[in-house]
């Protein structure tokens, strides 16, 4: 499968100056949104990535993905694994567990994001799920920024990647953007006017 050309194809990946959910800016950007409003689309990714996941010989209980992106992608996940799937979210800025969802002690939990820049999402989410007696046994995500070492792929951890050590991570492609801080961004300083696509806005 070629990923990139499937968020081609979905215009799912942008060209232009885009603020990032980090506040950095670039001119690539990535909305998984586009690719996963086709159903047929979303369950073949998922497929893939379930199959990766199995010929590791993960074995989970659940999918947790931190709302709003990752939900779907989660979802997903969880159907091509057949396994439960559940979810984060933020209340007052906090990562939180709610609508009945429940955690059981001992219970394996593979987190899901569409997207995994440096894993900070996906850490809130590691987080609570701890919190409650879970057990977090690997990451998954449709696509990876190239701040994290994921199974499968040369690319080596760089200091910003926040997801924790030992624990396995799995994506279907690496996405490398050059991003720059807003002070040193060569678009701002041509004239460009920075847009936020994501859904933080």
């Amino acid at each position: 499968m070629n990923i990139e050309q499937i968020y081609k194809d979905a215009g799912a990946l942008l060209e232009g100056h885009f603020i990032l959910s980090s506040g950095n800016h670039s001119s690539r950007y990535l909305q998984s949104a586009k690719v996963l409003e086709d159903p047929a689309v979303a369950q073949k990714l998922a497929g893939a990535l379930a199959h990766m996941i199995r010929n590791a010989q993960i074995e989970a209980h659940t999918v947790c993905a931190p709302a709003l992106g990752g939900v779907l992608a989660g979802y997903e996940l969880a159907r091509a694994l057949e396994i439960r799937s559940i979810f984060v979210e933020r209340k007052e800025g906090v990562m939180q567990l709610r609508r009945g969802f429940e955690v059981k002690a001992g219970e394996k939990f593979i987190i899901c994001e569409d997207i995994i820049t440096t894993g900070g999402s996906a850490m809130e989410a590691l987080e609570v799920i701890e919190s409650l007696g879970g057990e977090v046994v690997a990451f998954a995500s449709l696509a990876n920024r190239g701040f994290c070492s994921r199974v499968g792929s040369p690319i080596q951890t760089k200091q910003e990647c926040k997801l924790k050590a030992g624990v396995a991570f799995f994506a279907l492609e690496d996405f490398e953007f050059e991003m720059y801080s807003p002070d040193q961004c060569p678009l701002c300083q041509a004239g460009s006017e920075a847009i936020k696509p994501g859904s933080r806005n």
